[in-house]
């Protein structure tokens, strides 16, 4: 079974990452804010199951793949970095938008709006890292039951991810209100999203470790 501490530290590195403004944060705050928080719990419904489907193809021979195609992983590296350096772009440009301000926007479908959720989650670098790369580093292999071990910690990150984001989803209306009421912090605030995924981006493009 899972050591104790391999599930502490896996706990940490998630709700570090997971407190991190990424593309999932980004989604889902700007969906309840624009459609109200039944639509943010629909398309955090989505994120999960991107999630699980992460949990489970990594487990199941993904991390294999990436192994013996090291290409392929730095090609999955790469995209996850610009993608993190567009939305950093979007934040920080003239005329920037910040995830918590209002905008009008048609109302989506509960479909498409499970769907959206579930691509955003499905195309996160930040999980894919997280579940390709970091969560592995938590296995003991002289413990046995690899499977077992990589569905546990797998598991714990999908926990503490939703608990935080479903906390997000609540918030999000009331923070959009507070900020509104302060153009400065609105102001502060999309800087510093966009100034921490451009450090995320070039943090990743920069990482030359491997697939582990």
């Amino acid at each position: 079974m899972v050591d104790v501490s391999g599930i502490l530290g896996l706990a940490v590195v998630a709700l570090g990452m997971v407190l991190t403004p990424g593309p999932n944060m980004i989604y889902l705050v700007s969906r309840s804010i624009t459609q109200g928080r039944r639509a943010g719990m629909i398309s955090l419904g989505g994120v999960a199951l991107g999630f699980l489907v992460y949990l489970l193809t990594v487990n199941l021979g993904l991390s294999v793949v990436f192994t013996a195609v090291p290409e392929l992983y730095l090609a999955v590296k790469l995209a996850g970095a610009g993608y993190l350096a567009y939305l950093a772009w979007n934040a920080l440009k003239p005329g920037g938008i910040s995830v918590f301000a209002p905008q009008d926007v048609p109302h989506d479908s509960p479909r498409r709006l499970f769907t959206m959720g579930l691509m955003t989650s499905l195309l996160n670098p930040k999980i894919a890292i997280m579940y390709v790369s970091l969560i592995p580093q938590f296995i003991d292999l002289d413990r046995g039951h690899v499977l077992l071990q990589g569905l546990v910690l797998g598991s714990v990150q999908i926990v503490i991810s939703v608990s935080v984001n479903f906390t997000i989803v609540l918030a999000a209306g009331t923070i959009a209100v507070f900020l509104s009421r302060r153009p400065s912090w609105l102001k502060v605030q999309r800087w510093l999203m966009g100034t921490v995924l451009g450090a995320l981006a070039v943090s990743l493009a920069a990482d030359t470790s491997g697939p582990a």
